[in-house]
Parts: C-alpha cells; structure tokens; sequence
C-alpha cells in the first residue's frame, strides 16, 4: 500500500509521497506533435508532462501554457471536476507511483463545496486508472493506478495537520493538538476559514468566500486591459507578479502599485470577513495563516487580524502545506 496526498488546486496541482513533491499550474492543454523536441538550453528544459487518456492527449501545466493551443482553465468547480480534475491528478500521481502497490489518497475541497462534491470527487478518484505517459521522445510508458481508498477533508484542515503531525502521523505538537486554532487559507479561488478546536472541527467558525488571490489576479488584468488592449489570462500572471513587472508585445509594465493596491484590497476583506466569523469566538489561542495567497498576503494581513496570527515560514512554500498535511493525515489513518 502507498499513501498520497494530492492537492487538486484551481491556481496548481500538488501531489506528495512524503519524500517528493509534483506542482504544476492546474492547466490542461490539446496535446500536439512538437516538431523540434530538444531544448535550445538543457538548464531551461521544463518537465514533460503529457498523458494519454482514453485515446486523447494531454499537455499538463507549464507545457500546455507552452505548447498548446486549446488550454483549459476554469474557476468554476462543476465544471474543474467534470473536465480537468481526474486529469490533473492523473499527471501529478504518476511520477510518484512505485510498482503495483495499491494507492490511498487524502485529498480535500473548499469547505463551500465540501459537501456538495466529496462524493463525486471520490468516486472520480477511487477506481482502476490506465493511461499513457508520453516521453519526449515519443515513447509511450503505461501506467496503472490502483486507488483503492480516497479520503476527502476540508481544505484548510491540511494546513494544520501539517503543523500537528510529523511525517509517520503521529502527534508532534502539543499547541495544535490542545489549543483552539483559527486557520485561514488564502488559495487561488477561495479563501477557507476554519477553527480547530483541541483537534474539532467547528462548524460555526468555518466558511468559503470568493476571496481567493484570483480576485486580486483579476483587478490587476483589468488595468493591464485598459493599459495594454491585451487580456492577460490569470495564470500567466504569477511570474509578474512576483517581479513587478510584466512585457507585452515588447512593452513594460510596472504593476508595483497595481499589485499593492489589489492586494491591500483583498486582505481588507478578508480580514473583515475574518474577523465577523470569529466575532464569538474570542477564546481562539492563535491564527494560522496558509495557502500560496496566505504568503504573499501575509505582509498586508498582519495588521488587520485580531490576535496571534501565526504565518508560514519565510522558507516554506506555503502552496505545499494542505497537500503535506494530507500525506501526514493519510499515514495517521493508514500507516502501520
């Protein structure tokens, strides 16, 4: 038996055995024959990912932004799971996948459509997978997946077991095992409030907003609209972001003040939004801040949250926190 954690994200997939992690923007594209197939710079050479399902290929990720020409990208959920989830999972899991040992998986959802798609998103996952995983050269490796178990969480619950748990699922901190603990996780689609109450799930204290970093993503792609005649798809704004600047059609933009204020806009309300959930729960010992937009948010939130609030290390990739707290759930429920 193999226990996975596996992270399906509007903004990126994430998959982890414990050992290694597999991310890749949630972006699923055409696949095409590339008619020159060597990378001009070996150092700059992405990782192939392009699988064949049920007779169709698929470029996965950075390739398909690359490469294809009909890309799929959605932020609506029906649709992420009935199109592109099983896909996306598919490529994530493969390169972790040892031998024929049968496959358990801990996944979750937004807790907005927790109840809604746990099923669904179990049934879509816990089955026989055959596919193809094409190589650059052409050749076709198959690969069988055997999930014999799914076990899907809310989404934000990740995060805290990542920080109660090490990595055989036992007990490692005694603070999120005895403590009440608010988490909020800041993802590309949704922003999850939680409370973690000695290890109980509180109902009250838990909801989904709209309040994801693609709101902020959105504002900024407006400007550059206006700015540019160019609509710059979502996804294709991380790198700007992170630089502060973004060239178009041999232009340069600076987005410095674009990103602060979209930024600044969004921790405001989540905050507010935050702090009106919370409002009876005054007894919370600490905040947890999590999620690839819970980083870069953290700057703009540290003021506005009342109490402790607790970020991700500076040296973690908060995108990897749900998916390695889904691995380490998976071994406190399944490991020997």
């Amino acid at each position: 038996m193999q226990v996975l954690g596996v992270d399906i994200g509007f903004g990126f997939t994430k998959a982890t055995d414990g050992r290694q992690y597999q991310i890749f923007k949630s972006v699923v594209g055409e696949s095409t024959e590339i008619q020159f197939n060597e990378p001009l710079l070996q150092a700059n050479a992405p990782y192939a990912r392009h699988i064949e399902v049920g007779g169709e290929g698929y470029f996965l990720g950075e390739l398909a932004e690359a490469q294809s020409r009909g890309r799929g990208f959605t932020l609506d959920q029906s649709q992420f799971l009935q199109k592109y989830a099983q896909t996306l999972a598919l490529g994530a899991t493969a390169p972790l996948i040892s031998g024929n040992d049968p496959v358990r998986i801990v996944t979750g959802l937004p807790i907005s459509f927790y109840r809604k798609y746990k099923d669904t998103l179990t049934q879509l996952l816990q089955r026989r997978h055959s596919f193809n995983l094409i190589k650059p050269n052409g050749e076709r490796e198959e690969k069988v997946i055997s999930v014999e178990r799914v076990r899907v969480i809310p989404q934000p619950f990740g995060s805290m077991f990542d920080l109660m748990l090490n990595d055989i699922g036992k007990p490692a901190s005694q603070r999120f095992v005895t403590e009440k603990i608010g988490i909020i996780d800041v993802g590309f689609r949704t922003a999850d409030y939680t409370i973690s109450d000695k290890t109980r799930y509180s109902e009250r204290g838990s909801q989904s907003s709209d309040a994801g970093i693609s709101l902020a993503f959105s504002a900024i792609a407006n400007a550059l609209m206006e700015k540019s005649g160019v609509s710059v798809e979502l996804y294709r704004l991380y790198d700007a972001v992170g630089k502060g600047s973004i060239k178009i059609k041999g232009k340069r933009y600076d987005i410095t003040k674009l990103v602060q204020q979209a930024f600044s806009g969004l921790a405001s309300r989540i905050a507010t939004e935050v702090n009106r959930l919370w409002a009876d729960d005054w007894d919370i010992d600490a905040v947890v801040l999590t999620g690839g937009g819970g980083a870069v948010l953290a700057p703009y939130l540290q003021s506005l949250i009342e109490g402790e609030l607790i970020p991700v290390p500076a040296d973690q990739d908060a995108r990897l926190n749900n998916v390695a707290g889904y691995y380490k759930y998976g071994m406190h429920v399944w490991g020997s």
